[in-house]
C-alpha cells in the first residue's frame, strides 16, 4: 500500500508501478522497471546483426533496380513498337468515345 491517499498497482504490460488515488482514480505516480544493462559484448554482437541485415536488403534493392532498368527498357521498347504500329491512326480522345 502505498498510504491512506492511495494504492500502489503494477503494470502487466510493462511492468511500471503507479500509484493511484483511491477517492478519483487518478495516477498519483508512475516508475518504470529499470531495464538491465547488456554487456559490451552482447551489444557488439546486436550491432554485427544489424549490420548484415542491412547489407542484405542493400544488396536486394540494389538487384532490384538493376531488374528495374532492364523491365522499364524492354517496356519501353513495346511501347515504341506498338508506337511504329499505330503512327496512321489519327488520335482518338478515350472521353469522346461514347
Amino acid at each position: 500500500m502505498a498510504g491512506e491517499s492511495g494504492f500502489t498497482v503494477m503494470c502487466p504490460c510493462c511492468e511500471a508501478t503507479l500509484v493511484v488515488d483511491r477517492e478519483t482514480g487518478a495516477i498519483i505516480s508512475s516508475e518504470e522497471k529499470q531495464k538491465p544493462i547488456a554487456s559490451f559484448e552482447e551489444m557488439a554482437r546486436g550491432m554485427e546483426k544489424q549490420k548484415q541485415v542491412r547489407d542484405q536488403l542493400f544488396a536486394q534493392e540494389l538487384s532490384s533496380q538493376k531488374d528495374r532498368e532492364r523491365l522499364l527498357e524492354e517496356k519501353f521498347r513495346e511501347a515504341m513498337k506498338r508506337a511504329d504500329k499505330t503512327k496512321d491512326e489519327p488520335y482518338r480522345n478515350p472521353l469522346d468515345i461514347d
